[in-house]
């Protein structure tokens, strides 16, 4: 048994069992990859896969308890790599985060901004994704911290902690009608056309929910992945605007003006998780604990 075949039986899973594809991530031969299957399989004494000929269609019983092993084998074996280092250079080092548009944009700014005086020798690479491959990207292993909403609190592999809570805003352009309505309701904000989050975002569950639950049907002429596209198209007067409500700045966004909506859309709360088992450099820590105070080194690593 070696590493090399573990890696192989992680990545086969994660190919959607493509032999091709694994070899061409592995970058070695496709017979290569099968005898690696085959020659641990004969070692464990089980057969690791669903067979269709030569096709690998999925993952026996015995496959996904030695998934679970393999997994934990190679997260233990990527902890023992950064120990060392960690120990020597415990200022130095990347921190990889991957998040949301909106997150990266309106909520981490002033953090990381305080990150960087603290570890000015740390390299910083955000990565951007929809909520929903934010899960899977920090399952993969490469990167250390997630920030998501919704999306994250049931995963298996996965710790998270809520650190956010926020609602949605409205937004219309300068000098819109609705500014004049003292108390909007849903069915006010529904008389126009509205400009919101796409539905493969999490926080659109929420929009849409509360219209049903008011018993009114919007008419969304636009849809987005960020708020900034949003926003643009409420300044070019496509609509009434929905966004996250961290996703406006008066000073920025002079052109638009903000409707006070208080409690017509449930409150969403974003989480920032990390991988069980992995380990985490001290300056990860801290990157957490800037993030909500609350989120200490000793609260994080009884988690984990």
């Amino acid at each position: 048994m070696n590493f090399r075949q573990l890696r192989i039986i992680r990545e086969t899973v994660r190919s959607n069992f493509n032999l091709t594809e694994v070899a061409n991530r592995l970058l070695t031969a496709q017979s290569g990859v099968s005898k690696h299957v085959k020659d641990l399989e004969e070692e464990i004494g089980a057969e690791l896969f669903i067979r269709r000929g030569k096709r690998l269609l999925g993952l026996t019983d015995a496959g996904k308890e030695a998934l679970q092993i393999i997994e934990r084998m190679l997260i233990d074996a990527q902890n023992l790599t950064q120990i060392s280092s960690g120990l020597m250079d415990r200022d130095r080092g990347s921190l990889r985060i991957v998040t949301t548009h909106t997150q990266a944009r309106y909520t981490l700014p002033p953090i990381i901004a305080r990150f960087k005086e603290l570890f000015p020798n740390v390299r910083l690479a955000i990565s951007q994704a929809s909520p929903r491959d934010i899960a899977a990207v920090l399952l993969e292993g490469d990167t250390d911290v997630g920030i998501s909403t919704c999306t994250m609190e049931q995963v298996a592999g996965l710790v998270s902690f809520p650190y956010l809570t926020w609602r949605h805003a409205a937004i219309v352009p300068k000098g819109h009608p609705l500014e004049r309505v003292p108390r909007p309701t849903l069915a006010d904000i529904a008389k126009w056309p509205l400009v919101t989050y796409d539905e493969e975002l999490t926080g659109r569950e929420k929009i849409d929910e509360a219209f049903a639950a008011a018993g009114v049907e919007p008419d969304i002429v636009v849809s987005a992945l960020d708020a900034d596209v949003i926003k643009s198209c409420v300044e070019q007067g496509f609509g009434i605007g929905i966004i996250a409500e961290m996703a406006f700045d008066p000073e920025r966004d002079r052109q638009l003006r903000r409707i006070p909506v208080p409690k017509l859309f449930a409150a969403s709360t974003s989480s920032i998780a990390v991988r069980r088992g992995r380990h985490l450099r001290q300056y990860v820590y801290r990157f957490m604990e800037l993030c909500s105070p609350a989120l200490t080194e000793a609260v994080v690593r009884e988690s984990i």
